[in-house]
């Protein structure tokens, strides 16, 4: 079979194409034809070595497909659609999943769906719902409001009842976040979006900021925050943050921050089941819409990554094998 092979760590072009040897299930797990795999800014982390990975690897740790094999002791069935969140290999046309991080799709989803819904709709879920459970009347900012996570995210707060800020940088990621229910959508191109969010609620309106971004949007943040507020870290796609002064906390009102990883809201098989479940039954009924923004043939791994770090991207990117 084929999948993308990383031997080097490096730029998008380490990204290979190539044959490599059929897997089969051991105990405890199953087999997967992939039907789409979800490109996500970890799975350029561990690329360039800042998550380190042992060489040669195959990346992608998010997709969705049918059981073709399963080992000793599962009860899936071959033939059964699955989704998951945290399958290292998933670039591949065939990826070996831990039959306890698969989960079933329902009916209603398509499998490309289902790929585009598990890493990001279950980080905007735990985000509005466990990290700063957000209440009615609140307000939040949410950087990068045109990205999967994004999307999602806005969704979550409207209709929880929030008041939601939110950034991009062109007009058309502008029209996708105000279609998605934002009040406010900021062009952090053209101006500040710190600037813009005091014009538009005074100083320090904001409850909670939800930031994916990191380097660039981190420390302006601390100053548009209510006393007691808390500034949620989830990502770094402008590069990592600084260490901070705690002190600077202090200053700014009794701030909170802190550096969610997912895997840490699903760590368990119930937490998993519960928060995938409950994503996946927003999208069958139609409460939660996924947007797939890009899809590329899986050969075409590296293009995924450039663009993706170049923030041309919206919505979800996809990996097509084939």
């Amino acid at each position: 079979m084929h999948a993308i092979q990383v031997t080097e760590i490096g730029e998008p072009g380490v990204l290979r194409w190539s044959e490599v040897e059929p897997s089969v299930p051991g105990p405890g797990e199953v087999l997967v034809r992939v039907a789409a795999a979800g490109v996500n800014y970890i799975d350029t982390y561990h690329r360039t070595g800042l998550y380190p990975m042992p060489l040669p690897f195959t990346p992608g740790l998010e997709g969705a497909g049918d059981v073709v094999a399963v080992g000793e002791g599962v009860q899936l069935q071959p033939g059964d659609r699955v989704a998951w969140s945290n399958a290292i290999g998933s670039y591949a046309e065939q990826v070996i999943v831990p039959a306890g991080q698969a989960v079933a799709i329902p009916d209603g989803v398509d499998l490309e769906t289902a790929a585009a819904s598990m890493l990001q709709g279950m980080t905007a879920h735990y985000l509005a719902h466990d990290t700063f459970p957000l209440q009615a009347g609140q307000r939040c900012l949410i950087h990068a409001g045109a990205g999967g996570v994004g999307l999602a995210l806005i969704q979550m707060a409207k209709q929880i009842g929030a008041e939601v800020f939110t950034t991009v940088s062109t007009e058309e990621k502008a029209e996708l976040a105000g279609g998605a229910g934002a009040d406010h959508v900021i062009r952090y191109d053209k101006w500040d979006f710190g600037d813009n969010v005091e014009r538009i609620g005074g100083e320090r309106c904001l409850d909670v900021i939800y930031d994916g971004v990191g380097q660039s949007t981190f420390a302006r943040g601390l100053e548009l925050l209510r006393k007691r507020g808390m500034l949620v870290l989830f990502g770094q796609s402008s590069g990592p943050v600084e260490p901070v002064d705690l002190g600077t906390l202090a200053r700014n009102g009794s701030l909170y921050v802190t550096r969610p990883r997912l895997f840490d809201y699903i760590a368990d098989r119930a937490a998993l089941e519960a928060r995938a479940g409950a994503v996946l039954a927003a999208v069958a009924a139609g409460e939660l819409s996924i947007r797939i923004g890009h899809r590329w043939r899986m050969a075409e791994a590296a293009e995924a990554h450039r663009a993706l770090e170049a923030r041309a991207t919206s919505g979800k990117v996809l990996l097509i094998p084939g």
